[in-house]
């Protein structure tokens, strides 16, 4: 399966810095971050993380079964995202575990930019009810 895209502003940028307290010069500075090895600003890997995750509720995979998120697994930031970057997400249901009352559903996570360059990959876990 495959999200919808979103368009990483400055706006996503600023107001993730202040909800996360995350003001490294590296997302805010642009003279500061023409000096680093990705020549400017780049979205916080969190922030990726974030957007990725709404982006998959969108699609309503477990709307009706979900009991809650269960974590993260090999969560890795492969590319910077820059402000202007597009990215969505590929979803891939990776395992599935039971847990008693409840089942943990595995799926494999990455997001590409418009260019179709992985920038970050992990494995989502997510706690859902049982068929009865």
């Amino acid at each position: 399966m495959e999200t919808a895209g979103k368009t990483i502003t400055e706006a996503d940028i600023v107001n993730f810095a202040g909800i996360s307290g995350d003001w490294n010069r590296i997302h805010l500075d642009e003279e500061f971050a023409k000096k680093t090895i990705f020549g400017r600003r780049i979205a916080h890997g969190l922030l990726t993380l974030a957007i990725t995750s709404g982006l998959i509720t969108r699609l309503r995979l477990t709307e009706d079964s979900l009991i809650a998120f269960y974590g993260i697994e090999k969560l890795r930031f492969t590319k910077p995202v820059f402000i202007g970057d597009t990215i969505r997400a590929v979803i891939e249901v990776e395992g599935k575990e039971d847990k008693g009352d409840y089942g943990v559903v595995a799926f494999k996570i990455s997001t590409l930019n418009q260019n179709d360059e992985v920038v970050m990959v992990a494995t989502f876990k997510t706690a859902v009810k049982k068929r009865k």
